[in-house]
């Protein structure tokens, strides 16, 4: 049997999350952040995995109701992890479009080296001028150019990574020689996109390179990740489009000299327990509406009309209004605005879909946003996340909680024992380093 890899995600924002549970805490103290990675490592995860974002989303110009005020660098909470953890992985994202390899590059190798090689790099690109106007660089580049210079930017920190060779320090003290060799460090880069040369100042690290993720469903997407990741981060829903996510991204691997298992497919994954299902059941509608107040449903609708409607009711009927297509949009920096982008055929389908079940605006929201991938008792979610994997639908799953930060420890608990006896999950580390936990060579 297919041996399962499990994360844990610290949520950047409190789309999954509820921020208002009398259980949640704090999204920017550090109690929080070692509290989940500590209950992922109790539970033997393989990495703990931290979002990112570079700018807190607005709506009609203000602060996004739902955005975590205060979003802490993602190196300085690794890097501190890499103190209170022991074999933990410790994988952040980094974003291509706005920051320059060198800095990337050594800020990784020197995680690799404090944490004794548990580094994991995220690599995503950035979608909107909106998050480019925090930076000098400004504006945005077109979906082509971002996957361009994400290729770029990556072959360029690998370069750097690689300039040191594994045996280029001899540190010998009774001969006074300290390098083998006397260019280590040393590196050019030239291309449309970089022009850089000099040393790099940090030597190889345990892993050689940071495990690299990439998250990203589009075509361009899968095969950046098929080219260049050792884990790709997505999110399907049902076993039958994990499995022909799963399929197309492993078909495109020999292209590249590469075979299936040097790319793990690690969904995003929620999940509800109860003592039985019909509790678990339960207990995720409430979830649900907690998550989706009527004030989050008013916006989630204006996302996409686009318009304001403050002065409808979240328990009365969908707007009989028509989006505004072509206007400024309402919503900056949420991803909703590529997902939706026919406003009009879209608002038909909910009406459709309002009227046939008689749902108000709250209702409906709650009825096309996220909703919990894994609801029942330990023993049926336990059985269905082995029966995604077992049937090439995913590698693992990257679990996100809905409270931060105790909410994995009903699954720690509970679940993870429940695969260890079925023999598909480690019941200790047998290695030290990420890439030893996820089975990918050095």
């Amino acid at each position: 049997m297919k041996q399962i890899h499990l994360a844990a995600h610290f949520p950047g924002v409190n789309n999954t999350t509820v921020w208002s549970d009398p259980e949640a805490g704090s999204h920017i103290e550090f109690s929080s952040f070692t509290h989940l990675a500590r209950t992922a490592e109790r539970a033997k995860f393989d990495f703990f995995f931290l979002a990112e974002g570079l700018r807190l989303r607005e709506h009609a110009g203000k602060i996004y109701d739902l955005d975590v005020v205060g979003r802490p660098d993602t190196f300085t909470v690794l890097a501190a992890l890499a103190a209170v953890t022991d074999r933990l992985g410790l994988t952040g994202t980094i974003n291509s479009t706005f920051n320059e390899p060198y800095e990337v590059a050594r800020q990784f190798a020197s995680l690799d080296h404090l944490s004794e090689g548990r580094a994991g790099w995220n690599v995503v690109t950035s979608w909107d001028a909106f998050t480019g106007e925090n930076f000098r660089r400004g504006g945005y580049l077109p979906e082509e150019q971002r996957y361009q210079r994400a290729k770029l930017f990556l072959q360029t920190a690998f370069e750097l990574f690689d300039s040191w060779g594994a045996d280029d320090i001899a540190a010998d003290k009774a001969s006074g020689v300290f390098l083998h060799n006397a260019r280590a460090g040393a590196f050019e880069h030239h291309d449309a996109q970089f022009d850089i040369a000099g040393r790099f100042n940090v030597p190889r690290g345990p892993q050689g390179r940071p495990v690299i993720l990439q998250a990203g469903d589009s075509d361009e997407g899968r095969e950046f990740a098929a080219a260049t990741a050792d884990a790709i981060f997505t999110r399907h829903g049902t076993l039958e489009a994990g499995q022909k996510f799963y399929a197309d991204v492993k078909r495109r691997l020999p292209a590249y000299g590469r075979e299936p298992h040097q790319l793990l497919v690690l969904p995003a994954a929620t999940f509800v327990l109860g003592d039985t299902d019909a509790e678990a059941e339960e207990l995720a509608n409430v979830v649900r509406y907690q998550q989706v107040s009527g004030q989050t449903a008013i916006k989630f609708l204006e996302q996409v009309w686009n318009r304001d409607l403050s002065g409808y009711d979240p328990e009365g009927p969908l707007p009989e209004v028509e989006p505004a297509v072509g206007a400024e949009a309402v919503a900056k920096g949420r991803a909703q605005t590529r997902m939706y982008r026919d406003p009009v055929a879209t608002v038909r389908q909910w009406r459709e879909l309002a009227e046939a079940k008689n749902l108000s605006i709250r209702d409906l929201v709650v009825e096309v946003s996220g909703r919990q991938t894994f609801v029942g008792s330990p023993e049926t979610v336990a059985e269905a996340i082995n029966t995604y994997v077992q049937e090439d639908a995913s590698d693992g799953f990257i679990l996100v909680p809905h409270v931060t930060p105790g909410g994995l420890d009903p699954f720690a608990d509970k679940v993870v024992p429940l695969l260890q006896e079925r023999g598909v999950f480690r019941a200790d580390y047998s290695g030290t380093t990420l890439r030893e936990h996820l089975g990918i060579d050095r």
